[in-house]
């Protein structure tokens, strides 16, 4: 199953809901970390889209341009 980035910052802004509503300090920061790891892994999941269009791109431009 592939991690949509919508999926992954629902379950960061559910994880900084629950920080935010904790009563306990150590039940807070593993909320807050929680909230780092999901949106790290949206940023990643961010990073390889848009390196897979740059590279679909130059596969494109490569078979454009006239061979040298």
């Amino acid at each position: 199953m592939a991690l949509t980035y919508e999926f992954l910052i629902a379950r960061a802004e559910q994880a900084a809901q629950e920080a935010a509503c904790a009563l306990l300090e150590n039940v807070r920061e593993r909320s807050l970390r929680s909230e780092t790891a999901w949106r790290g892994m949206a940023h990643q999941v961010l990073e390889v889209a848009r390196g897979r269009e740059l590279a679909q791109l130059e596969r494109s431009l490569l078979r454009l341009a006239p061979v040298i």
